[in-house]
Parts: C-alpha cells; sequence; structure tokens
C-alpha cells in the first residue's frame, strides 16, 4: 500500500512538472510573439523609456508625470510602432549606463551626438537641432561672426562658447549665466551675446529685446540605444520619418519649445 502511495506522489508530481513547463514555454512564445518581439524590448509590449524629468521645455515633471517635447516625441514613436510607452526617471549621468546594461530600451533627453557617445550606444537620426547663435540689438550690425571682429561679446563665464569666440574676438565680458549676458546686450552692454540657439530664442519669446542672427555651430540631438538592437534603431528610424512627414515633430516643436527646432540650420559657419 505504502508503495502505491508513493507511486501515486511521483506520477502528481512528474505531471505539475510536465505542466509548469508547458505553461513556462507558452508564456514565453507569448511574450516574444507580441507586439515588438522582434525589438528584443526590456519588457513585452512597451517602449522602455528613460528621461530625467528636468531639462525644461524638452522633459519636466507636472502632477508626477514627465511632461516636455522630449516625452510627446517618445509617446509618438511607440504608438507608431505599436508600443505602450513607459517612462522610467533617472539622472542624465546614469542613462547611457542604463541602455548598455538592459534597464532601458531608449533614453529621449536632449542627448547631443558625440564621437565618445558613439562608441558606448547607437544615435537615430537627429529629433532636434541645436548650437551657438549670435544674439544683437534690433538696430545691431552684428549678424554674422565676421562682425565680431573688435566687437565686445557678453558670455555666461562657464561658458564653451568662449573657446569658439575667440576665433572671432578677443574682447569679452562675462556673467553668471546666460540670460544676464544677453540682458546685458539688450541693455546697451556689449555688442553681441552667444549662447545657445535655442535658450537665445525662448528669451527673445519671452520679451527681451535682442534678435537671433547668424547660427555658428550646430549639435544634433538623438536618441541612444543599444549598438545591438539594429531592428529598433531601424524602426524608430522610419518613425520619425514619418513625424517629419507628417509634421507632428514640427507641431510638437512649436507646443513646447515655440518655433521649429526640428529642422538643421542653414547658416552654420563651417
Amino acid at each position: 500500500m505504502k508503495t502505491k502511495w508513493i507511486i501515486g506522489l511521483i506520477s502528481i508530481a512528474v505531471v505539475l512538472v510536465a505542466v509548469a513547463a508547458w505553461w513556462a514555454n507558452n508564456s514565453s512564445k507569448d511574450a516574444n510573439t507580441g507586439a515588438g518581439a522582434e525589438y528584443n524590448l526590456v519588457n513585452p509590449g512597451k517602449l522602455t523609456i528613460v528621461s530625467s524629468g528636468g531639462f525644461v521645455p524638452f522633459t519636466d515633471m507636472e502632477d508626477g508625470k514627465m511632461v516636455g517635447y522630449d516625452i510627446d516625441v517618445g509617446t509618438e514613436i511607440a504608438k507608431i510602432l505599436g508600443l505602450e510607452p513607459k517612462f522610467e526617471k533617472a539622472d542624465f549621468s546614469g542613462m547611457i549606463t542604463g541602455i548598455q546594461t538592459g534597464r532601458y530600451d531608449i533614453a529621449i533627453n536632449s542627448h547631443t551626438i558625440t564621437d565618445e557617445r558613439k562608441k558606448q550606444v547607437s544615435f537615430t537620426q537627429p529629433y532636434y537641432y541645436s548650437g551657438s547663435m549670435i544674439f544683437s540689438a534690433p538696430d545691431s550690425s552684428i549678424k554674422t561672426v565676421d562682425d565680431l571682429n573688435g566687437a565686445t561679446v557678453a558670455l555666461n563665464r562657464s561658458s564653451n562658447y568662449y573657446v569658439e569666440a575667440q576665433a572671432y574676438t578677443k574682447k569679452f565680458d562675462f556673467y553668471d549665466d546666460d540670460l544676464r549676458a544677453l540682458q546685458a546686450v539688450a541693455e546697451g552692454h556689449g555688442d553681441a551675446g552667444i549662447t545657445d540657439a535655442i535658450s537665445g530664442q525662448q528669451a527673445i519669446a519671452n520679451g527681451l529685446k535682442l534678435e537671433a542672427q547668424q547660427q555658428f555651430s550646430k549639435t544634433e540631438q538623438a536618441i541612444p540605444m543599444a549598438k545591438d538592437n539594429e531592428k529598433l534603431l531601424k524602426a524608430i528610424n522610419e518613425a520619425m520619418d514619418e513625424l517629419k512627414a507628417n509634421g507632428k515633430l514640427k507641431e510638437l516643436s512649436i507646443k513646447w519649445i515655440g518655433f521649429d527646432v526640428t529642422q538643421p540650420p542653414e547658416d552654420v559657419v563651417e
């Protein structure tokens, strides 16, 4: 009797193991054949996107949720790919590592394409452009870098643009931040200011009495992802092609930034 009881328990155990194996196998198949299975996603059916929530107007926090231009771009891309966007909040400094270690599928946080970053991740095509730009008073004769010869340029004292500007002038006034430098020029102190194209144009949109002049360097902001995920890279590039063609990317840019930053500048100094 005891032997039959033991055999019965063993039979039940074998059946349970078989059922568990079948369930695990079929669950795995379901996870790997759902939406976005070909992209090897962190979470099946979801596009896991990391952003900081702290770089207005590109990414910000509102009522506990991330909002901004970058966030809307990520949402639209996920929609085109047939995926649910899943946003994760993290510090900018850890995003590339998080992608490399498989915590996130992509980052959307105004990453500038650089040679150093390209060694670590793959980048999509740019989804917006910025760079250094000259700002001067409406009646100023300073319009291009050639006009800066002998002019006094206002700069943020910690700005990297100082290195670029030295090629055109040797006279500088330094201020604690970019906005104060531009305000000084608007008040007649200095001949022109140099700062980030988007930041300066936003200051003008907010009432600063200056005009945007020549943009003399260009940065390209794009979406980083794991180097071995070629299918996801191709799909996102195609999604951005669609967003550019149908005008949605431009619409989001104007909504959040106030003007179109989705096209490369035409008059950048080579």
